[in-house]
């Protein structure tokens, strides 16, 4: 008596070998699909909380937070976003952490009545204390550290001019706000704290 087996496609002969074996090892089932994704996943989520960790084990983590308070004269800052630009900048640069502890260590030893009077001070102690400041200021005001994008739109430096100017991508002013005339703005009448810095053109 016959008996049913299965076999392969009449048309199997007609495919290359190499095909055959490639289809093979593409095949991937959804639950293999799921796997990889639910790992790796895990993977990212592990190693963002790990950072997240040792930043709020470090105790220099509070010094920069207090630092730019004074740099940036503000009262209150959001620490997230400080962990994070923390985080950035000795990432980048290891040495920055002994830096930002020395510079609090200045600021906690004198009377700064501003942020000028600190980086005046700062930079006559110290040259290296220049580029810690440059970090530190690029960072919340451009929300940028490590040259990677931490935060956006809450980034200082469009805190200053949000009255007139808005974030790109945002439309916060209203159906047609730019067919207003804009608000007065008072010139400038700060002089710069720190000495000149080369102008560098960066990539766009």
């Amino acid at each position: 008596m016959a008996v049913d087996r299965s076999c392969f496609s009449t048309s199997v002969h007609l495919t290359a070998p190499n095909s055959i074996r490639m289809a093979q090892a593409l095949r991937m089932s959804r639950r293999d699909m799921l796997l990889g994704a639910m790992g790796l996943a895990t993977v990212a989520l592990g190693a963002k909380q790990g950072l997240a960790a040792t930043v709020d084990e470090d105790p220099v983590a509070p010094l920069f937070l207090a630092l730019s308070q004074r740099l940036t004269d503000r009262d209150t800052l959001d620490p997230q976003v400080g962990h994070a630009l923390y985080a950035g900048i000795i990432h980048a640069v290891p040495d920055r952490r002994a830096q930002i502890q020395n510079l609090h260590a200045l600021m906690a030893g004198g009377t700064f009545s501003s942020a000028s009077a600190l980086a005046r001070a700062a930079e006559h102690a110290d040259p290296v204390f220049k580029d810690v400041i440059h970090d530190i200021m690029t960072g919340w005001y451009r929300g940028v550290a490590d040259q990677k994008v931490v935060v956006y739109r809450s980034a200082l430096m469009f805190d200053i001019t949000s009255d007139a100017v808005y974030p790109k991508t945002y439309a916060a002013g209203g159906p047609f706000y730019w067919t207003r005339t804009p608000p007065e703005v008072a010139v400038p009448t700060g002089e710069p704290a720190l000495s000149p810095s080369k102008f560098v053109v960066e990539p766009t």
